[in-house]
């Protein structure tokens, strides 16, 4: 018997009692379903599990068989993924044929679910199961977005019970009751209210879905349920019995809603050309996306700071069995599987790690940490300070194949279409030329004068690192670093620094993005060197503090020198012997 048949057998036991509290649920056992999933790729599904590790040893004598090694690791702790896993839709799809409904007497619904009765229809619902391909985002606390797929299909529960009034006597009168129908007659999905798919009436109704030129939406899962029942009235008159016979129907619609973000890319890609020959390549999107790859075969490839994980919707965990006299609270069969987007630790990356593209920018704007929107049992590298997002990514490589260029969001299956850059968006960099020198110095400081101009016409650079958006807009965003400060340029291509020791300083111009300007450059570097003693003050400073610290020795050198003269050397050290 495998484990989720162990469950089964234990939940009908528990399904004959009333259970006032929940029945713990552990995710099955990687191996033991055939969900369309290998073992190890079920192993990486249950992030939310308990990650109490048992050694291989003991698992053997546990469950009398070996297992994986990525079933090993997932033992002990989470799995994540640098693109969102398949996986969590294939479980989900598969587990989902597990559900079943209760029957007319019973009602079974998870406990989540928001039940509602009639004169009839008792414990009736309809409860969204998921919805697919889609990825919850964690993008700071109290904003956990779920993005879904523009093409997609929404699953769900719809269960109830039937309420069958008793029968009476009364002197020569019986009143009998007896169901005839019952039906789910039609389920629908709704858009912010309109009807975009429907289909005839299930308990478990998959509804596929197309929303084109939206950003969100609130979905909604209705049925229509009805149910038919035959009243009968029998009098009996002695010599005949008369029989009246009615009958009574009531229809309920119940429904749930979820809030999403219709997750639809449209890239519009940057070019740029360094004087050396390398290509640029930066994208912005204003919502979180994967990366994007530069080559025909996908090895050059770019990616943000969000990674993926895939865990459970604890609220399928039990089912609430319930019928006219009690209700039992049971392990669930179907449990649905989602993944999730979270801002990593690692930060965006750019592979081959060694010898391929260089990252140059990532922009965004700024958040706090999510880490409290992941619950218990979940351990990933999530950032636990603020971070910026990586709505914007620039990379330079040697070759960039812009036919090959391929963007990749967050939600499984969903590629941005790539866009002919607009006029103006290709860039050819130019070379920028730094200068740097001491202007005015004396002992104690030195001004120093940095300039910023264009190699090829000597205009002046003006910077101004103000904005968080690089693209368009006539403000040059960048900065120069010198003497561990930061600074800007004014129109004349000018910033002057202050200088308080000695050294030699080096001046590094940061250009930023080349998005936001045209002509865009590339950086540079220039040194200065600044020594008190380049200066007469400097000198004359040095040999005062010299003489100075000297004054001691030359006082008793002199003092010394007096005494022989006073004295002889013949009364200091004595006659000859």
């Amino acid at each position: 018997m495998n484990h989720r048949e162990l469950s089964v057998l234990m939940a009908g036991l528990l399904a004959t009692s009333l259970v006032t509290g929940i029945v713990a649920a552990d995710p099955p056992r990687p191996g033991t379903e055939g969900n369309g999933l290998t073992e190890n790729e079920s192993a990486t599904l249950w992030s939310r599990d308990a990650d109490n590790y048992i050694s291989q040893e003991e698992y053997r004598q546990r469950y009398g068989e070996n297992r994986s090694a990525v079933h090993q690791v997932a033992n002990g702790t989470d799995v994540t993924f640098k693109r969102p896993p398949a996986t969590a839709a294939t479980w989900t799809r598969n587990d989902f044929e597990d559900l079943n409904a209760g029957g007319p007497d019973t009602s079974v619904h998870p406990p989540h679910a928001d039940l509602e009765d009639g004169v009839f229809i008792e414990d009736a619902h309809a409860t969204i199961f998921a919805v697919q391909p889609s990825t919850r985002g964690h993008l700071e606390s109290g904003e956990t977005p779920l993005y879904i797929a523009p093409n997609g299909t929404m699953r769900g529960f719809v269960d109830y019970r039937v309420r069958v009034p008793n029968g009476s006597s009364s002197g020569n009168t019986t009143i009998s009751w007896s169901l005839t129908e019952h039906e789910i007659e039609e389920v629908r999905l709704k858009k912010d209210g309109e009807t975009i798919a429907e289909r005839d009436g299930a308990h478990t109704p998959a509804l596929d879905y197309q929303i084109e030129d939206d950003w969100s939406a609130n979905l909604t899962l209705e049925a229509e349920i009805s149910v038919r029942l035959k009243k009968t009235v029998r009098t009996d008159l002695g010599d005949r019995t008369d029989v009246d016979v009615t009958y009574r129907t009531e229809t309920r619609n119940v429904s749930d809603s979820i809030a999403v973000e219709i997750y639809d890319l449209s890239a519009y890609p940057y070019y740029a050309e360094y004087p050396n020959g390398d290509a640029g390549v930066a994208i912005f999107q204003s919502r979180p996306w994967q990366g994007y790859t530069l080559t025909d075969d996908g090895e050059a490839r770019v990616r943000g700071i969000w990674r993926f994980y895939t865990a459970r919707n604890t609220n399928w965990d039990t089912l609430v069995r319930s019928n006219r006299t009690a209700s039992a609270t049971v392990q669930s069969d179907a449990i649905p599987v989602y993944v999730h987007a979270y801002p990593s630790r690692i930060g965006p990356r750019a592979e081959p790690v060694r010898d391929g593209p260089e990252l140059i920018e990532t922009w965004g704007t700024d958040r706090p940490s999510p880490v409290g929107t992941i619950g218990g049992n979940i351990n990933i590298d999530i950032v636990n300070q603020s971070y910026t997002t990586t709505y914007g990514v620039a990379v330079r490589a040697e070759t960039v194949d812009r036919e090959a260029l391929h963007v990749a969001g967050i939600v499984r299956g969903v590629n941005a279409s790539i866009a002919e850059p607009d006029a103006g968006s290709e860039r050819q960099l130019r070379r920028s030329n730094l200068t740097v020198e001491v202007i005015q110095q004396n002992q104690s400081q030195a001004t120093v004068r940095v300039e910023l101009r264009d190699n090829q016409t000597g205009a002046p650079i003006a910077l101004d690192d103000s904005r968080q958006y690089p693209i368009g807009g006539t403000t040059r965003n960048g900065y120069i670093t010198v003497a561990d400060q930061r600074v800007e340029t004014n129109a004349s291509g000018v910033a002057i620094v202050t200088i308080d020791e000695p050294g030699i300083y080096t001046a590094r111009y940061h250009p930023g993005s080349c998005l936001g300007q045209d002509p865009a450059y590339v950086s540079d570097t220039a040194t200065a060197r600044w020594n008190p003693l380049g200066t007469i003050d400097g000198w004359f400073a040095l040999v005062f503090e010299v003489g100075w610290q000297l004054l001691p020795f030359f006082v008793m050198f002199y003092a010394g020198k007096r005494l022989l003269r006073m004295l002889g050397p013949e009364d200091i050290f004595g006659q000859k012997p």
